[in-house]
């Protein structure tokens, strides 16, 4: 096996586009590459997606254990002759502040890749190697094959960097140049979506002419993979006549696709429809709104009334989080203007200043039709929305606090699940899909 995990010191060092630039030259040469992404993300992924033309997988040791990791992993190289994993923020930064948990360290370590750094050194000269050495020894358990240099002034400044990581034994993998072209473009939750604006191929290919490939290659085949790799759900188990329909369209687009594989491959009929354009909910036992953009399209969400009116008549079990959370409402506030919305939740949102993100783990603060009860569900919180939640209440988390909202058919709540976190809930997504569980008692 060939990869290794691209990290880096911090955020907006250049990950994403050493990533992007390596999937189209390593394409260029023949490779079938697979990427993955650590970390809670939907927006790199979808521009990794776009390069290679294959799914991208989330690893994350907070959701998944090891073997858990090493499934997903193998599931996705099944065909594929290089890993390529880009890591999340800092090579060591996770959920604790060690990076033990959730940081691109542990997956390299559980994974057994190779970890290239990559460093904006735009201002930057002999520092390089102090900065390498650093996280070269700050911890064990994988091997820092090398750096490559970002935002390089050029041949003069390469050389000046290769000579400083040359001194301290650290391989120098070639850089790329300060391009504008390079820059994808940004918006409040990060990237915007692959789709949604064109991946710069021509400049991303002309980068990787500075990177030095075969030693790339060279450092990729000290590639160990996983040790263990056991699947997260009994893959035995067969669901027939489940039917899920999800949001699927310019406003709704955060789904991990390796859960939606799952529930297909346990017999689950996904049946995508656009909340923008369709006229009424698709014919299923549950009804899943995933995260997205949905205030920025507050107004054209709002127009489609046919749609609103069968959200509202539709008789099975609705499931909403965050951008889904927010289209359940009474109504969202856009540059001040109020956008009448499903009301399915009680409250108008509102956008802050300031995001909430991080880690969770809820539990259903009571038995419902689609959460068994007591059972702890991984996943994670990123956005700008807020209103005032006064229940009744979906989850309840490890310090007590109360989320959501939950009131009959309607599950919603601002937490992203991770669904292969905990199969009971994952199985309870298709016996509801199949209508067995959608009039079990509130």
């Amino acid at each position: 096996m060939r990869g290794f995990l691209v990290a880096a010191p911090a955020s907006g060092q250049g990950k994403t586009t050493l990533a992007l630039a390596l999937a189209l030259a390593l394409k260029e040469r023949g490779l079938r590459v697979q990427a993955f992404k650590v970390g809670p993300d939907y927006l790199d992924p979808s521009h990794l997606a776009a390069a290679t033309g294959r799914p991208v997988y989330n690893l994350d040791g907070f959701f998944l254990d090891g073997p858990g990791l090493g499934w997903l992993f193998s599931r996705g190289m099944r065909s594929a002759d290089f890993a390529l994993v880009e890591g999340v923020m800092g090579l060591y930064d996770g959920k604790d502040a060690l990076g033990r948990e959730g940081s691109a360290a542990q997956v390299a370590r559980l994974l057994g890749l190779p970890v290239v750094l990559v460093v904006d050194a735009g201002a930057m000269a002999g520092s390089v190697a102090a900065l390498a050495r650093g996280f070269r020894d700050h911890a064990e358990g994988f091997v820092l094959a090398g750096v490559v240099a970002n935002r390089v002034a050029g041949p003069g400044h390469a050389e000046v960097l290769k000579r400083a990581l040359q001194a301290v034994g650290i391989p120098f993998f070639g850089y790329l140049p300060k391009d504008l072209e390079l820059e994808l473009p940004e918006r409040h939750l990060g990237l915007v979506l692959a789709g949604e604006v064109e991946l710069p191929r021509r400049a991303l290919l002309r980068a990787a002419e500075g990177l030095d490939l075969p030693a790339l290659l060279r450092a990729a085949g000290g590639a160990r993979g996983p040790l263990r790799a056991v699947p997260p759900y009994d893959p035995g188990r067969r669901y027939p006549g489940a039917r899920i329909a999800y949001a699927w369209d310019r406003a709704f687009r955060f789904y991990y696709p390796e859960v939606l594989e799952a529930l297909a491959e346990l017999g689950a009929e996904l049946i995508p429809f656009s909340p923008l354009a369709d006229e009424r909910v698709p014919e299923a036992g549950l009804v899943w709104l995933g995260g997205g953009y949905p205030e920025l399209y507050a107004e054209e969400l709002g127009r489609n009334r046919p749609m609103l009116a069968s959200l509202r008549r539709f008789p099975g079990v609705l499931y909403a989080e965050c951008g889904g959370y927010l289209y359940l409402a009474k109504g969202v506030v856009c540059k001040g203007i109020c956008h009448p919305l499903a009301g399915l939740v009680p409250g108008v949102a509102e956008l802050a200043d300031r995001p909430v993100l991080g880690y969770r783990e809820v539990a259903p603060l009571a038995e419902g039709p689609l959460f068994p009860g007591e059972s702890w569900i991984k996943g994670h919180e990123f956005h700008y929305g807020r209103f005032k939640e006064r229940g009744p209440y979906l989850w309840r988390d490890r310090r007590g606090r109360r989320h959501g909202y939950r009131a009959g058919r309607v599950h919603a709540s601002f937490v992203h699940l991770y669904l292969l976190s905990q199969p009971r809930a994952l199985y309870r997504f298709l016996e509801v899909g199949g209508g067995r569980l959608a009039r079990r008692p509130a």
